[in-house]
C-alpha cells in the first residue's frame, strides 16, 4: 500500500531523528540550518595566457621599475586555478553520479545489488539500455563517466557549451570518510598554497572563520598560519577587497592614476632631502613611505575600473550572453557564490577557491530532495568550467563531501524522484570524491598508454561489487589525509612537477615512486606554469 508523505522544501533544514540536535557550526551547515559560503587561496595567472585583463594600463615606466622592490605582486604564480567543491552533509558521488566500477575502471561494472545500494534501480544501471533513448546509461561527454542521468551532469551541461565540454576531462578516486563531520581533513587548499599558488591580490580567502575556510578540516600538517582564510562568499566580499579611494571617483581612471604617479614622485623628491636622524632605520623609513605611495598608484590602475573585480558586472557570468541571467542571479545566493569565488581565481586574482554548499545530508526524504540539490551545485560546476573557457584558461575542480549515503531500494517516482532509489541512510563505504580538469588547449591526456591501463588511472582505486570501496586497493582508499595527497599531487602532475612532490610533502603517505605513478590521472597539460 503506497504512503501519503509531505513533501519538504527541499533547501529548509534537516531534522534527521536519527542524528543529535545539530550544535556546531559544521552540523549546522550539512543538515542546511546554516548556508556554507566560499574560499580562495591567492594566486595568479591570468597574464600570463590569453591575458585577460590586457585593457589595463600600465603604470609610467619609473615606477613600473619600483614595484618589485616594493615586493608588490601583479601576476602571481601562474599556476592553474584551483576550485573544490565542499558539499557538507554526506553527498552522492559514486554511481548516480560520477560512475564506479571494479579493478578495472569505471565500466568494470558493479553487481545490480551493488547500484541499488548507489540508488540505481535495474533498469537504470549504467549497462542497461534505456526503452525510452535506446541507448545505455553511460555518457562521457565531460571525458569521465557519469550516469546518463546524474543530476551533477544535467546540472554542468545546463552551463557548459559544447565546445568547452570536449575540453574536458576527470577521474574519480573511491575513498572513504567519515559521515556528517567537519572532522575529515578533505581540504587540500593549504597543500595547494605550498606547491607555489600565491595571490596577485590575496592569500587564501575561506567561507567561515575557521582554518579551512570550508567545511571540513584541512590537514593538520599542511596547515600554515600566514596563509588563514579571509571569507568570500558573496559579490560584496570581493569588491570589498580593494579600496582604490575617493579620488578614482572624482577624476577618470587614467587620470587618477596619474595624479597618484606625480605624488610618488613628489613625495621621493622631498623624502631625499629629509634626515630622520635615525641611522640605523632611514632607509627603511624612506622606502615603507616610498613603497605606499607605489602601490597606491597600482591599486588605482589595476582596481579603479569597478569592473575589474564584481563579478555582477561581468558579462560573461550574467546577462543575455552571461553564464547565469540576471533572475537566476539575484534569486540564488549559491549563485552568486560560486560566481564570486570563480571571478577571483579564474582571473588570477586569486589561485585556489573552496566553495561550501550545505544541505547535503539529504537522506531520510524523497529522492527528489537530493536531485534537486545536486542538479544546483552541477550548476555551479558548471559555471567554473564555462567561465574558465571563457577566460581562456585551464582549471582543476575537486568535489568531495564528509560521508555519503546508500539505498534501501525504495524508488521514488515523483517528477523530480526521477525513478531511482531514495536515500535512507548515510554509509561511509560508498564515498568518493573526483575533480575534473579543463584546459584550453585540448582534453588532458590519460595516463597509461593502452585503453586498459588508462581507465585505471582515471578511476584511482576501486569499489566492490556491492557497492563498497575496496579500502585496501590506494593509500587514498581508507586515510582522508592520503586522499588530499592524491589530490595535490594530481594538481602538480597537471605542471609536470610531480617529480618535487617527495620535496615538498617530506613526511607524504603515497609511497615510492611507482605507486605515485599509479595514483596520477593525467600528463602534464603546463610546463610548471600557464
Amino acid at each position: 500500500m503506497s504512503r501519503n508523505r509531505k513533501t519538504r522544501n527541499y533547501f529548509e533544514p534537516q531534522r534527521h531523528p536519527d542524528h543529535p540536535r545539530p550544535v556546531t557550526r559544521r552540523q549546522l551547515i550539512a543538515q542546511g540550518f546554516r548556508a556554507g559560503t566560499a574560499s580562495v587561496v591567492g594566486a595568479g595567472v591570468f597574464s600570463l595566457f590569453a591575458n585577460p585583463r590586457a585593457a589595463y594600463a600600465a603604470l609610467a615606466p619609473d615606477l613600473e621599475l619600483l614595484k618589485a622592490s616594493c615586493g608588490i605582486a601583479t601576476q602571481g604564480a601562474g599556476k592553474i586555478p584551483f576550485i573544490c567543491f565542499d558539499l557538507a552533509g554526506g553527498a552522492n558521488m559514486a554511481g548516480s553520479n560520477v560512475l564506479v566500477g571494479g579493478v578495472g575502471g569505471q565500466l568494470d561494472f558493479l553487481t545490480t545489488a551493488g547500484y541499488s545500494k548507489l540508488g540505481l534501480p535495474g533498469d537504470m544501471t549504467p549497462p542497461v539500455v534505456s526503452a525510452i533513448t535506446g541507448q545505455d546509461h553511460v555518457d562521457q561527454t565531460l571525458g569521465l563517466a557519469f550516469h546518463s542521468d546524474s543530476a551533477f551532469l544535467r546540472g554542468m551541461l545546463t552551463n557548459v557549451s559544447g565546445g568547452t565540454a570536449t575540453n574536458i576531462n576527470g577521474a574519480v578516486i573511491p575513498a572513504r570518510s567519515e559521515n556528517d563531520t567537519g572532522n575529515n581533513p578533505h581540504n587540500p587548499m593549504y597543500g595547494i598554497a605550498r606547491v607555489g599558488a600565491e595571490g596577485s591580490l590575496l592569500g587564501l580567502v575561506g567561507s567561515r572563520n575557521s582554518d579551512s575556510g570550508g567545511n571540513s578540516m584541512a590537514p593538520v600538517m599542511m596547515i600554515n598560519a600566514e596563509d588563514r582564510p579571509t571569507k568570500v562568499d558573496r559579490p560584496s566580499d570581493v569588491t570589498g577587497l580593494v579600496d582604490t579611494g575617493a579620488l578614482v571617483g572624482l577624476l577618470s581612471q587614467a587620470d587618477a592614476v596619474k595624479v597618484l604617479e606625480s605624488i610618488q614622485r613628489v613625495s621621493d623628491m622631498k623624502l631625499q632631502r629629509v634626515n630622520t636622524k635615525l641611522v640605523t632605520q632611514d632607509a627603511v623609513i624612506k622606502d615603507l613611505v616610498n613603497c605606499g605611495y607605489v602601490k597606491s598608484a597600482d591599486i588605482a590602475d589595476r582596481f579603479g575600473d569597478p569592473s575589474s573585480l564584481n563579478p555582477s558586472i561581468d558579462p560573461d557570468i550574467v546577462g543575455p550572453s552571461g553564464i547565469f541571467t540576471q533572475a537566476e542571479y539575484d534569486s540564488d545566493d549559491e549563485f552568486r557564490k560560486t560566481a564570486s569565488v570563480m571571478k577571483l581565481v579564474v582571473n588570477g586574482f586569486a589561485g585556489a577557491g573552496t566553495i561550501t554548499m550545505g544541505g547535503y545530508d539529504y537522506h531520510g526524504g524523497r529522492r527528489a530532495e537530493g536531485e534537486v540539490k545536486d542538479f544546483r551545485a552541477g550548476r555551479c560546476m558548471g559555471a567554473c568550467l564555462e567561465y574558465a573557457a571563457r577566460v581562456g584558461v585551464p582549471l582543476m575542480m575537486y568535489v568531495y563531501s564528509d560521508g555519503s549515503l546508500s539505498s534501501n531500494g525504495a524508488v521514488d517516482n515523483t517528477v523530480d524522484g526521477r525513478g531511482k532509489g531514495e536515500w535512507s541512510s548515510d554509509n561511509q563505504s560508498t564515498a568518493a570524491s573526483f575533480f575534473l580538469v579543463y584546459n584550453p588547449g585540448g582534453r588532458a591526456t590519460l595516463l597509461g598508454g593502452t585503453p586498459a591501463l588508462e581507465a585505471r588511472h582515471q578511476q584511482l582505486g576501486y569499489f566492490r561489487g556491492d557497492a563498497s570501496v575496496e579500502t585496501s586497493a590506494t593509500p587514498a582508499a581508507n586515510n582522508v589525509n592520503l586522499l588530499v595527497e592524491t589530490v595535490l599531487l594530481n594538481y602538480m602532475a597537471l605542471h609536470g612537477e610531480e617529480g618535487n612532490f617527495a620535496t615538498l610533502f617530506p613526511g607524504h603517505g603515497l609511497g615510492s615512486t611507482t605507486l605515485r605513478d599509479s595514483l596520477m590521472a593525467f600528463a602534464p597539460i603546463v610546463p610548471g606554469t600557464i
